[in-house]
C-alpha cells in the first residue's frame, strides 16, 4: 500500500511525475546530442590542419585544440551559472548558440586567411564542446542514484551518430564549401554551425519541464513532507567531499591524455601521406568509441561501482598510448585501434567521474559545482592540446602517445586511496 503514496502526493501538489518527465527529458536530450555531436567533430578533425595550413608550421598545430578547450572552460562557467540560476534549458541552449557563432567565425577566418581571427573563433566555438559535455548532467538530475550511470550514458551515446558522421563528411562538405568560395578545410564548419544552432532550437522548444528545476521542486516537497530530514543521498553528499576531488581528477586526467593524443593524430597521419578522408575515418572511429559504449559503461558503473570503472579507465588509456606509440605511421588500422582504445578509456573516465560528482554534490549547488568541475576538465584539455604540438615537434608522436599513456596510470593510486578511506 505504500507504493501509490508518492505518486498521489506528486499529483496533488501539481508536480509532474518524475519518471515520465525523465523519459521525456532524455528523448529531447538525445535529439539535441545527435545534432551537437556533428557540431563538435569539425574542430577535432580539421582545426589543427587549418592552423598548420595558415601558419606553415607544426609547432603551433596544437594551439587550435588548446584555444577550443580554453573557450570551453569559460563556457562551462557561464553554462553552469545560467543553469544554476535559470535551469538547464536556457543554459544549454545559450552554449550551443555560442558554438554556432564560433563556427561562423572560423569560416570567415578561413576565407580571409586570418590566423588571429581563426584562433579567436575557435575559442568561441569551444562553447559547443562545453555544452555537449554539460548536457550529461541534465540527464542525471532526475535519475535515481542506482540509475545515474545509465542516465548519463544515454545522453552520451546520442552524440555517437553525429560525432561519427561528422568527421567522415569532411571531404563532401569541403567540396561544397569550395563551390561557394570557402576553403576546403573550413567546409566542415558549415555543418557544425548548422548543427549547433539546431541543437539549441530543440532544447529551447522542448526541454520541458526543466530537469534541474523539477529535481529541486521534488526535493523541496519531500523535505517538507518529512520535516526537513535529509535523504540518505544528501547525508552521503555531506560526508563525502573527497568525491568531488576524485570525480574531477578522473575526468581531468582522462581529458588531458585523450585531447593530447587525439589532437596530433591527424597531423601525424598527414605527415605520413594519409588523406583528410583517412584521418577523418580514424577520428570518426575515435569519437564513436568515446560515446558508443556508453550504455554498457553506464550499466557497469551502476553494477560494479564508480571506483572500478575509473581504474579501468587508466588501464585502457595506457594500452591506447602504447599502441599509438608503436603503430607504424602508414598503418591506418592500428592507429584507428589505438584511437578507439583512447576513446573507450575516456568514456570509462567520464561516465564514472560524472556519477561520482552527481552522487556527491547536493541539488542546491549542483549546477554551479558541475560547471566548475568542467572548467578543470577544459583547462586540462587545453593543456593537453597546447603541449601536444610542442612534444611532437621536440620528440615525435610516439613520445607524446607513450607519455600520455603513462600519465593515465596516476588514476590508480587516487582511486585506491579514496576507496580505502571510504
Amino acid at each position: 500500500m505504500t507504493t501509490p503514496v508518492p505518486a498521489r502526493t506528486t499529483a496533488d501538489s501539481g508536480i509532474p511525475d518524475p519518471a515520465s518527465a525523465q523519459r521525456r527529458i532524455l528523448r529531447v536530450l538525445v535529439a539535441s546530442q545527435v545534432l551537437s555531436g556533428a557540431g563538435l567533430a569539425a574542430g577535432v578533425t580539421v582545426g589543427a590542419l587549418l592552423a598548420q595550413d595558415m601558419l606553415g608550421s607544426t609547432t603551433l598545430a596544437g594551439l587550435p585544440s588548446a584555444l577550443l578547450t580554453a573557450g570551453s572552460a569559460l563556457a562551462a562557467i557561464a553554462v553552469g551559472r545560467i543553469s544554476q540560476a535559470r535551469g538547464r534549458r536556457p543554459g544549454l541552449a545559450t552554449g550551443y548558440l555560442t558554438g554556432a557563432l564560433g563556427s561562423a567565425g572560423v569560416i570567415t577566418a578561413a576565407v580571409l586567411d586570418n590566423p588571429v581571427l581563426l584562433f579567436t573563433a575557435l575559442f568561441i566555438y569551444g562553447a559547443g564542446t562545453a555544452t555537449n559535455l554539460q548536457a550529461r548532467y541534465a540527464g542525471a538530475d532526475l535519475a535515481a542514484p542506482d540509475h545515474r550511470g545509465r542516465a548519463v550514458s544515454t545522453v552520451l551515446v546520442a552524440t555517437t551518430l553525429g560525432g561519427v558522421a561528422g568527421p567522415n563528411l569532411a571531404a563532401p562538405t569541403g567540396t561544397l564549401a569550395e563551390t561557394v568560395g570557402i576553403p576546403h578545410l573550413a567546409g566542415l564548419f558549415l555543418l557544425s554551425g548548422t548543427a549547433y544552432a539546431l541543437a539549441a532550437l530543440v532544447l529551447a522548444l522542448w526541454l520541458r519541464p526543466d530537469p534541474l528545476l523539477l529535481a529541486r521542486t521534488i526535493a523541496a516537497s519531500r523535505e517538507s513532507s518529512t520535516a526537513g530530514a535529509p535523504s540518505p543521498q544528501e547525508q552521503a553528499a555531506g560526508k563525502a567531499p573527497e568525491g568531488v576531488v576524485l570525480g574531477a581528477l578522473v575526468m581531468v586526467l582522462t581529458q588531458l591524455v585523450m585531447v593530447a593524443i587525439m589532437t596530433m593524430t591527424p597531423v601525424h597521419m598527414h605527415d605520413h601521406g594519409h588523406s583528410t578522408a583517412a584521418s577523418g575515418l580514424v577520428i570518426g572511429i575515435h569519437i564513436g568509441a568515446m560515446y558508443l559504449p556508453s550504455p554498457l559503461t553506464g550499466r557497469l558503473v551502476d553494477r560494479f561501482g564508480r571506483m572500478r570503472i575509473a581504474a579501468a579507465s587508466g588501464v585502457t588509456l595506457l594500452a591506447a598510448g602504447i599502441l599509438a606509440a608503436v603503430a607504424p605511421g602508414d598503418s591506418v588500422g592500428l592507429l584507428a585501434l589505438a584511437l578507439a582504445l583512447l576513446g573507450l578509456g575516456w568514456n570509462f573516465g567520464l561516465v564514472s567521474g560524472t556519477a561520482i560528482i552527481t552522487d556527491t554534490v547536493p541539488l542546491a549547488t549542483r549546477a554551479k559545482t558541475q560547471g566548475l568541475v568542467d572548467v578543470s576538465i577544459a583547462v586540462a584539455g587545453a593543456t593537453g592540446g597546447m603541449a601536444s604540438g610542442l612534444v611532437v615537434a621536440a620528440g615525435g608522436y610516439p613520445v607524446l602517445a607513450l607519455t600520455g599513456g603513462v600519465l593515465s596510470l596516476a588514476l590508480l593510486p587516487a582511486v585506491a586511496a579514496t576507496a580505502y578511506r571510504r
